[in-house]
């Protein structure tokens, strides 16, 4: 059977800003989820990846405000409660719609590491915001008394800055790779993995950092040699010129075209859609067949060649 590697954004499982709650987010990992059941039941063996951005933010929050009376939760620690959390509500729905579709299939979250290299260059100069905004004061007394690195961010405060090094190994593979050659499907790479080093010692170790999502997943896809990886977002097509009057909706780019766009900079905003099509560009770089670009409701549609953007080698 085809196996393909389904990443779904943690911003997917929250609808908009009064629907942030527990219920809320289980309600849309359903809705998502019953779209990659139909993937599934039309013959994909399938490894889902999920962000996990918001939900660590809450989790920070919550020990932020918490502080005068519990412990604070270290970020890796964070990635790790969202991995189950997170995979908890799609494993569910998952398992409720085989059941309805009569499919004997199981589901399955893997608690994942991911190493990075503990000399990556985002270690020395962290970028990736986390957590929530502060005044100057108190974010100068968490640089100083709990070593954070912390910056001011576009004029609405300040606030925590982690690294988000590159994905190396997936410590969890050889389980992955036997899950999936059961049949099973697997939730696993949550929010990028949990970021772990190697220390002199070969033993694994936790660092406060953020995997990009979607490398993660690139990285995933190439180690399991999947034919292909669906990035679901938030759109239905990837376009060009978004946002402007010549804006304008694609159906197919080859990886050439993609990675021109990339090298120019203009098509791909940095915070959207510029690090999915770096993804895709390492999966196909690395042996990769096909990739996709759709939001979750149309996966069924794009698979059939009825809409979605579609990357080729």
């Amino acid at each position: 059977m085809p196996t393909a590697v389904v990443a779904i954004g943690g911003n997917s499982l929250i609808t908009d800003a009064e629907h942030k709650s527990v219920p809320d987010q289980y309600a849309a990992a359903g809705e998502t989820g019953h779209h990659i059941a139909g993937l599934v039941e039309a013959g994909w063996d399938v490894a889902v990846t999920h962000g996990n951005g918001p939900q660590v933010g809450f989790i920070l929050r919550r020990s932020e405000l918490a502080s005068h009376e519990l412990h604070d939760v270290p970020l890796d620690v964070c990635g790790a409660d969202t991995q189950g959390a997170i995979g908890y509500a799609l494993q569910q729905n998952l398992r409720n719609d085989f059941v309805a579709k009569g499919l004997a299939k199981s589901v399955v979250t893997v608690v994942t590491q991911v190493e990075v290299d503990a000399n990556d260059p985002a270690f020395v100069k962290p970028s990736k915001p986390i957590g929530s905004f502060m005044e100057e004061a108190e974010a100068f007394r968490r640089r100083d008394e709990d070593g954070w690195d912390v910056m001011e961010d576009s004029g609405r405060g300040w606030r925590r800055v982690v690294a988000s090094p590159q994905p190396m190994r997936v410590i969890e593979l050889d389980v992955v790779k036997q899950l999936l050659a059961a049949g099973v499907v697997v939730i696993t790479v949550g929010g990028g993995g949990i970021p772990v080093i190697s220390d002199e010692d070969g033993n694994l170790v936790g660092v406060p950092a953020v995997i990009d999502k979607d490398l993660a997943s690139a990285l995933l896809a190439e180690l399991i040699d999947a034919d292909l990886l669906i990035i679901s977002t938030a759109v239905e097509k990837v376009a060009l010129n978004f946002g402007t009057p010549e804006e304008r909706w694609v159906d197919e780019f080859t990886l050439a075209e993609v990675k021109q766009h990339l090298e120019e900079g203009v098509h791909f905003a940095e915070g959207s859609m510029a690090p999915k099509m770096r993804a895709v560009v390492q999966f196909l770089e690395n042996g990769g067949k096909q990739a996709l670009i759709t939001d979750p409701p149309n996966i069924e549609r794009a698979m059939a060649r009825q809409t979605g953007t579609w990357i080729t080698a």
